[in-house]
């Protein structure tokens, strides 16, 4: 098995080989285009970024500096908004449901570290997939960690860290995050 089928299938794998770091040239050779693009050249920047991405479901708009490891593991719903400062490590897949928006500086991180010092030290890493809901907002400063999974109709404070999964309907904030109240419906 390579180091990408491990990546993609949740095992332990080496990410310093020459696929997965060929691959990840790639993505920094189009998101240097696309963040170096004028900002009137949206149609262009939009184009570039359809052609990394695994999937967009219908109209979009990602403020750039935006960065990502491979893009082909993310998923865009429709309506998504990004503002500036976008990172999303996205080695294992990263699912993004419909009006969904981003405040500055939100960062997505399907990647961790094995916490014993030989593993890490030798470059293994781990990726677990992560799932937004639709209509979710995240607030400025964001993160969420590997294998999280935010329900519909959700609000993120800014400056929190999503370490477990978020249900639907909910306003949470924190670090850790947790559930303030519900939203009405």
């Amino acid at each position: 098995m390579s180091e990408k089928e491990k990546m993609l299938s949740g095992q332990p794998y080496f990410a310093g080989g020459e696929e997965l770091f060929n691959e990840r040239q790639h993505a920094k050779e189009v998101l240097f285009e696309f963040n170096a693009l004028s900002p009137k050249e949206v149609e262009k920047r939009n184009e570039l970024i359809q052609k990394l991405l695994g999937h967009t479901k219908g109209e979009f708009f990602i403020e750039p500096p935006f960065r990502c490891d491979y893009g082909y593991n993310i998923t865009l719903g429709k309506n998504f908004y990004s503002n500036y400062n976008c990172t999303i490590l996205d080695c294992a897949p990263v699912t993004i449901g419909d009006n969904v928006m981003f405040g500055p500086n939100v960062s997505l991180f399907t990647a961790g570290h094995p916490i014993e010092p030989g593993p890490r030290n030798e470059g293994i890493e781990f990726a677990h997939p992560i799932t937004i809901g639709d209509n979710v907002w995240l607030g400025g400063g964001v993160i969420i960690n590997p294998g999280v999974t935010i329900g519909d109709n959700v609000v993120i404070g800014a400056g929190s860290v999503v370490t477990k999964d978020i249900p639907s309907n909910v306003i949470a904030v924190g670090n850790p995050c947790k559930v303030l109240k519900e939203i009405p419906k």
